[in-house]
């Protein structure tokens, strides 16, 4: 073995190991996530593998939560290697919801979250908005806490960071 293939095995080496933390950092098994939506539907995440989804928290009430609905809504509709899923994280029915979809319409699925029961999947919501990534592989890869834009999104999608 020349010195160079040396060199590089051993690169590709610590490069795995860097890799395998990471992935174990993030969780090595896909997120298991499943929810009716106020349109009648049902979300489950397992049908998204392959794609990125964007999970957002927010709620009616929240000012940076209802800016951030056209740029989702966009990103949802003109991306089709990326998804979203709108919780909202309010004690709220969801016709309540769908009556405020009237005046804020969206492309992509709403669902209701119970605040005392919240997905364990994701956690409990520090903040709202809150926005998570989750990876083609279905592993949950960014947490943004506080309003975010389609330009950080599709940044972080794109590039990874």
């Amino acid at each position: 073995m020349t010195h160079k293939n040396r060199i590089v095995g051993a690169l590709c080496f610590v490069m795995a190991l860097v890799v395998s933390s990471l992935q174990a950092d993030k969780g090595s098994l896909p997120i298991e996530f499943s929810t009716p939506t106020v349109d009648g539907q049902v979300f489950d995440l397992a049908q998204f593998r392959g794609s990125w989804v964007v999970v957002n928290f927010w709620a009616t009430w929240c000012k940076p939560c209802r800016k951030e609905m056209p740029e989702f809504s966009d990103l949802h509709a003109q991306r089709d290697d990326i998804n979203v899923i709108g919780l909202a994280f309010e004690e709220v029915e969801p016709e309540a919801i769908r009556a405020f979809l009237e005046d804020y319409p969206v492309s992509y699925p709403i669902a209701v979250v119970d605040v005392y029961d919240p997905p364990e999947v994701f956690g409990v919501p520090r903040v709202l908005p809150t926005t998570l990534i989750i990876s083609p592989a279905g592993l949950k890869v960014k947490t943004f806490l506080g309003p975010v834009t389609r330009e950080m999104l599709e940044g972080y999608i794109d590039t990874g960071h």
